[in-house]
């Protein structure tokens, strides 16, 4: 596996850790969701246009919806930005992979 590639996995993962482990301090409310709802679904949708749309990203948004229709509001933001992190790198993947993958061409 080249430095690139490596480079590029550890970097994602950080950044799923990162957006996992933040958590509102205070009780989040209907509104809290609306906005991080509505970032998630544009993020996702930009990874749509991009033809690297990932299925835990699709979970993750149905899970947040779920969460808010019980009223859960802490874990419907949670699962909102756990959604807008995993599209955020789902785009990454497609914009990195456009030259990374000549690395990995055999010559």
């Amino acid at each position: 596996m080249s430095n690139r590639i490596r480079i590029s996995l550890v970097s994602l993962a950080t950044a799923l850790l990162i957006a996992g482990a933040t958590s509102a301090l205070a009780a989040s409310t209907e509104a809290d969701f609306k906005a991080a709802y509505a970032a998630a679904e544009a993020a996702n949708k930009e990874a749509g246009s991009l033809r690297n749309q990932w299925t835990v990203t699709a979970a993750a948004l149905a899970a947040a919806k779920k969460a808010a229709d019980a009223g859960d509001f802490d874990q419907a933001v949670a699962q909102s930005k756990e959604a807008e992190a995993l599209a955020k790198a789902s785009i990454y993947q497609a914009t990195s992979e456009k030259e990374l993958w000549k690395a990995l061409e055999i010559r």
